[in-house]
């Protein structure tokens, strides 16, 4: 990893996306370690969490989670899930946060000088490119240990720097029965599902 300690550090979270990356290593993550480790690479301006929330539900398991996170030091970016038919006259959910990230790195930009973001998806890359030309350096954290490997190939290869994470798992898993932090069991990584496919408790991820 190459970071400087004048670095302005921010950090753009794809929620679901390092929850299934995590799960796919059969770890969770302790978001108050992760945070603690890269504060200590830079000086960190800010850490974004996106997820898309069920909020027509009473309760929707990832609620602890995201209140914890918002009190914790992360900034939460959070809209409700969308139900649809397709073609086929099927119901779906779909929570995509995709573009409320890229507006945020965009935005951002000009006071960064180092971008880390924690997803695989290759849809990624056009932003990483567009923020490169600006003379921000990008870190992607996800993983190629996991079958199938949840890092795009052309998201890797476009990022300044890519860290496995199952490198960073030391430094970063949550130990079994810590109380600090409500548990992230509760987001499964289900995409563009209809409403019958999710076993509860269930979110959707980022599609």
């Amino acid at each position: 990893m190459t970071f400087y300690p004048e670095d302005r550090l921010a950090l753009f979270i794809d929620g679901s996306n390092l929850y299934s990356a995590a799960r796919a290593l059969g770890f969770d993550i302790d978001y108050k370690r992760l945070l603690e480790v890269f504060a200590k690479k830079g000086r960190l301006v800010r850490a974004y969490y996106y997820t898309a929330l069920m909020d027509e539900q009473e309760y929707s398991p990832i609620r602890p989670l995201v209140d914890w996170l918002d009190y914790n030091g992360y900034t939460m970016v959070t809209k409700p899930t969308k139900e649809f038919t397709d073609s086929a006259g099927r119901r779906k959910i779909k929570g995509n946060m995709d573009i409320e990230l890229a507006v945020d790195v965009m935005e951002m930009a000009a006071n960064l000088d180092h971008v880390i973001l924690f997803s695989g998806d290759g849809d990624f890359r056009s932003l990483v490119r567009a923020v490169q030309r600006k003379g921000v350096r990008v870190t992607v954290v996800s993983t190629m240990r996991s079958n199938p490997p949840m890092a795009a190939d052309e998201l890797r290869r476009q990022a300044d720097t890519f860290i496995e994470l199952q490198d960073l798992e030391a430094e970063i898993s949550r130990e079994h029965g810590s109380r600090d932090q409500p548990p992230a069991k509760d987001q499964p990584p289900a995409k563009d599902l209809s409403p019958e496919e999710v076993d509860p408790p269930a979110l959707i991820e980022n599609a």
